[in-house]
C-alpha cells in the first residue's frame, strides 16, 4: 500500500504505521518543519526504510493514487478543512483508495457535550484547536465539531460515501471513499 499521514507533527502514528506494514510506503506530512525534523531523526533512529518525511500541508502535499490517506486529530484545526478535503478526493486511488480520519469524540449537540470527557476537550480547543484554525483564517471547528460538521464537509468536497467506522470514549474515526 501506498499511505499518506497528513498532518503527522512528530510521525508517531507514521512510524506505528511503517512498523505494522513493512511492505508498504508511508509517506508523512506536516507544514511545521521542526516536527518533520524530529520525525526523520526518529525513523532514521528505528531503522525504517519504507516511511519518507516531507514538509507540506494538507492542501499541497505531493503525490497521488495513495491507498490511504490518514489524518490523526488534525481536521478540526484546519484552516481549510474543505480544501484540504478536496485535495485528498485527488490524492487517492479513484476506485478503492480510503481516508481515515480520526478525531475527538464530539456529538453533534453542545448539550450532549457537556460531560467530563467534553469538558476537557472544550478546555483544550480553546486555547489550541480554535486559535491554529483562525491562525490561517480558519472555520475554527475545534475540538467538537462533531460528526454531522464533518460529513457535510467531506461530502461537499465530492466524497460519496462517508461513515463513522468505530469509535472509542475519546475518538471518533470516520471512513470517507470517493
Amino acid at each position: 500500500m501506498k499511505v499518506a499521514d497528513v498532518g503527522c507533527g512528530y510521525g508517531v502514528s507514521t512510524i506505528l504505521m511503517a512498523k505494522a506494514y513493512p511492505n508498504s510506503t508511508v509517506l508523512g506530512f506536516d507544514y511545521h518543519k521542526p516536527s518533520i525534523d524530529w520525525a526523520r531523526k526518529q525513523a532514521e533512529k528505528e531503522g525504517l526504510k519504507n516511511i519518507t518525511f516531507e514538509v507540506a500541508g494538507s492542501t499541497d502535499y505531493p503525490g497521488d493514487d495513495y491507498d490511504l490517506v490518514a489524518f490523526f486529530d488534525c481536521f478540526h484545526d484546519m484552516g481549510n478543512p474543505s480544501a484540504a478535503a478536496k485535495h485528498v478526493l485527488q490524492t487517492l486511488r479513484k476506485k478503492d483508495g480510503t481516508w481515515m480520519l480520526v478525531e475527538p469524540f464530539a456529538n453533534d449537540r453542545l448539550e450532549d457535550n457537556l460531560n467530563p470527557v467534553g469538558r476537557v476537550f472544550y478546555a483544550a480547543s480553546t486555547m489550541i484547536c480554535v486559535p491554529a484554525s483562525l491562525n490561517e483564517n480558519g472555520p475554527a471547528l475545534g475540538a467538537q465539531a462533531g460528526e454531522k460538521t464533518i460529513r457535510e464537509i467531506i461530502t461537499s468536497a465530492g466524497f460519496s460515501k462517508f461513515r463513522r467506522a468505530t469509535q472509542t470514549p475519546f475518538n471518533l474515526v470516520f471512513e470517507a471513499r470517493p
